[in-house]
C-alpha cells in the first residue's frame, strides 16, 4: 500500500531541492551533509514534538529511512 503525504509531491521535491542546492553550493561531502542532516532531523524532533511523540516518530523516521533505501525498484 503506497504512503500518502498531507503534503504535494511538488512541496516536497521543492524543499529537498533547496536543501540539496544548499549542500551542493557548500560543496559538502557525503559524510558531513549526512551529519548535517542528522543533527537538524535530531533538533526537529526535539525542539518541535512533544516528548511523548519523540521516540515514536524517530523510530519510524529510521524504518522510513532503511524502506526508501532497501527498495529493489528503486534506482540509485
Amino acid at each position: 500500500m503506497p504512503i500518502t503525504s498531507k503534503y504535494s509531491t511538488e512541496q516536497i521535491e521543492s524543499l529537498v531541492n533547496e536543501l540539496l542546492a544548499v549542500l551542493q553550493r557548500q560543496k559538502t561531502p557525503v559524510d558531513l551533509s549526512l551529519i548535517a542532516l542528522g543533527n537538524l532531523t535530531t533538533h526537529l524532533i526535539t525542539e518541535r514534538l512533544p516528548l511523548a511523540q519523540q521516540r515514536s516518530i524517530a523510530d519510524s523516521f529510521a524504518a522510513a529511512l532503511q524502506q526508501s533505501i532497501a527498495r529493489p525498484d528503486v534506482k540509485h
